[in-house]
């Protein structure tokens, strides 16, 4: 189960790109001319976590001026990854040591994207084959990364600004928060937990029937590490892979004999598509009635991952449509609303069948705000903050209790 790319980047290509249209736009010909984002940014670590144990920092990915995928090291040098093997062989130690309890540590962050990883206590385990580098995939029991606590922060810094975010598509794990100071000296942050929030995820989530409990898991010791994705938990068994199955049907019926309407584009909204289902095909026209797309009934699978039968291609049609029906079966906003997307958080995973563990993250966050899922972004319900301008981005462990 190793990856050498991680999965939420490639979903959320679309809507990245998408972003940095509208930032090139904006500094056209008619705009103001600002100051150029310079070649590197201090990212400012603070360790709030009370923990005890030695952190880690790594900050992985691909260079933006070369393509080429590596790491850099605390003064923001990029060093590309030399040639892997298969069987994988070991890569070189990126880790730069992190802050104590109680202090912080200042990085560089060069133009990249990718993902700042932090351990506590044990150093990460990262290998390379010959298609690049083996990502941690803690739903493989045999992963030397399985039991160890860490979790990670994505960034893209550009001359466009920088986009830095925390995400749970993958795992709920230890907590962090993500900021971006900007010029005029305020910071924006978001991915904070509501105090206690740590612990009343993984309480709720036992107590939510259905096998979601089965997400979490621990360590010999009893230590809580953390809770999967619902997609690992279906590819692990620890989710029945019928788990959406009701809701799917009852969406699949409705659009039978009513039709759905989505407006892809929030600054686009003459630009609609209508989706009708025949058979086993939800089947999507245009204005002028021609087949613009058509979506096989999804399975779990395919609604927690974004993926296979919601496949979302980085182009105008299919892929804008797929991203409003991703959230709308993860929210399962379906049934209510036959005008997608609905955007307003009230009416959200009001189903007894929907993604209860996006549900129990959301319900936790100080600003209601996280990536549970790769198109969490839709409604801008995702925990990303942006500036196009930065002076600096900030990354706090926040404590587990």
């Amino acid at each position: 189960m190793s990856r050498t790319l991680g999965r939420r980047a490639r979903a959320l290509s679309l809507s990245l790109a998408a972003a940095l249209t509208g930032c090139l736009l904006a500094a056209g010909a008619n705009t103001p001319a600002r100051a150029a984002v310079p070649a590197t940014i201090p990212l400012k670590i603070t360790n709030n976590s009370a923990r005890g144990d030695q952190v880690y920092i790594y900050n992985l990915g691909t260079d933006l001026a070369t393509g080429r995928q590596g790491w850099a090291d605390a003064s923001g040098t990029f060093h590309p990854w030399p040639a892997g093997g298969n069987p994988p062989t070991p890569a070189p130690d990126a880790s730069i040591p992190g802050p104590a309890a109680g202090q912080s540590t200042t990085i560089r962050m060069p133009k990249f994207s990718g993902r700042v990883y932090f351990s506590y206590g044990r150093k990460l385990v990262f290998k390379l084959t010959t298609g690049g580098l083996v990502q941690p995939a803690v739903q493989n029991p045999t992963d030397p990364n399985r039991d160890i606590l860490f979790n990670w922060s994505e960034y893209t810094l550009n001359d466009a600004g920088l986009w830095i975010n925390s995400t749970q598509v993958d795992m709920f794990s230890v907590p962090y928060s993500v900021g971006v100071q900007r010029a005029d000296g305020t910071t924006a942050v978001t991915g904070r937990l509501k105090s206690g929030g740590y612990n009343g995820f993984f309480n709720a989530l036992r107590g939510q029937p259905g096998g979601w409990a089965n997400l979490i898991q621990t360590r010999a010791d009893g230590t809580v590490l953390r809770a999967l994705s619902p997609l690992y938990g279906l590819e692990t068994g620890a989710l029945p892979s019928h788990v959406m199955d009701d809701y799917v049907n009852r969406v699949w019926q409705k659009y039978a004999t009513t039709t759905l309407t989505v407006t892809p584009f929030a600054d686009q909204p003459g630009i609609k598509y209508y989706g009708r289902v025949s058979g086993n095909v939800m089947n999507f026209t245009n204005d002028s009635g021609a087949t613009v797309t058509s979506f096989e009934k999804p399975d779990a699978s395919s609604i927690f991952g974004c993926h296979r039968k919601l496949d979302a291609p980085n182009d105008q049609v299919r892929g804008p449509i797929s991203r409003t029906l991703c959230a709308g079966f993860n929210r399962s906003t379906l049934l209510t609303n036959p005008n997608q997307p609905d955007t307003t958080p009230g009416a959200f995973y009001q189903d007894g069948v929907t993604n209860h563990y996006a549900r129990k993250i959301h319900a936790q966050m100080t600003d209601g705000k996280a990536y549970a899922f790769a198109f969490d972004d839709v409604g801008h319900h995702e925990s990303l903050v942006h500036d196009g301008d930065p002076r600096q981005a900030q990354l706090t462990l926040d404590p587990l209790n």
